[in-house]
């Protein structure tokens, strides 16, 4: 059963019959019964009979013809959906938990102002767990922070990318801390990071490891308002990027310290797969790169 056959047919029962049908339809009579017939055929029922001069449907027809009636509009709005360049519906967002408490909050609500008909969920993961789920199409789109594995270059096969965002990344002890400059500097021994595949626990173990130092112990929490916490009362050092302090109401209790080049920047990058620029992901980057422009 093709829509082709059900356009024809439904146009037949329009028309109230063949020849007013292939009139519309222009095509020749012959054409329309046969394309009737094929689909009676198809079917193995009986769509119309002949009463008085007219095609009449039978109950089989009358069935069909609801369902007629569904699906060519389903195609037909299908067929608009395809070239529709207003965003709408899901728009589904991975990000880090860093982004998303602040660098996110202002976008997101510009662009629920501008688009009211998409709807936005944002889920908190790391480049190890959200990379997969662009690759199978569950998610839209995801900001991540470098370093990710492989970089920018192994993923242009894959992905079209935009940097978003660039953080100033900052080493965060407790207030009483003596300054740090080097791994060796830092006087407790543990660190305070995101689970395994997090950037920003990345690059902090590989400026411990490039400067000969061990890192210790890693305590693995879930938020930076913990984080912050633990850090304050002494238990460890992390790394962030600096926006994160703006919000943190215990500020006075902790002390930043600056990391040398490459470790004191991080750019986010906005990923989604080449062959899926939905106008609803492109008017997000859209925003995205007017706000850091604007920064």
């Amino acid at each position: 059963m093709e829509l082709s056959d059900l356009h024809v047919f439904r146009t037949v029962v329009e028309a109230g019959g063949i020849t007013h049908a292939a009139k519309r339809l222009h095509r020749v009579q012959s054409n329309v019964t046969a394309r009737i017939r094929k689909l009676e055929e198809d079917l193995q029922v009986q769509l119309f009979v002949r009463e008085s001069r007219r095609l009449q449907l039978t109950p089989a027809g009358r069935t069909l013809l609801g369902y007629a009636d569904q699906l060519l509009g389903l195609a037909a709005r299908a067929r608009e959906a395809l070239h529709d360049t207003t965003p709408r519906g899901l728009l589904r967002i991975g990000t880090m938990e860093s982004t998303a408490g602040v660098r996110l909050p202002a976008p997101l609500a510009e662009y629920h102002r501008r688009y009211p008909e998409v709807q936005i969920e944002l889920e908190i993961g790391s480049p190890r767990t959200l990379i997969p789920r662009l690759l199978d199409g569950t998610m839209d789109v995801a900001l991540l922070a470098e370093p990710f594995e492989g970089g920018i270059a192994a993923l242009d096969a894959r992905f079209d990318h935009r940097v978003v965002f660039v953080e100033n990344l900052v080493l965060v002890s407790a207030a009483n801390h003596p300054p740090i400059r080097r791994p060796q500097d830092v006087k407790v021994g543990t660190v305070l990071a995101f689970h395994p595949g997090c950037s920003h626990r990345e690059r902090l173990l590989a400026w411990f490891t490039r400067g000969g130092a061990n890192p210790g112990r890693v305590v693995e929490l879930s938020s930076y308002h913990t984080m912050l916490g633990c850090i304050a009362a002494g238990m460890g050092v992390g790394l962030m990027p600096a926006s994160v302090l703006q919000n943190f109401s215990g500020s006075d209790r902790l002390r930043t310290h600056k990391l040398p080049p490459p470790f004191h920047k991080a750019q986010t990058v906005m990923l989604w797969r080449k062959e899926m620029p939905t106008p609803k992901v492109l008017a997000l980057a859209e925003i995205l790169e007017k706000g850091r422009a604007s920064a």
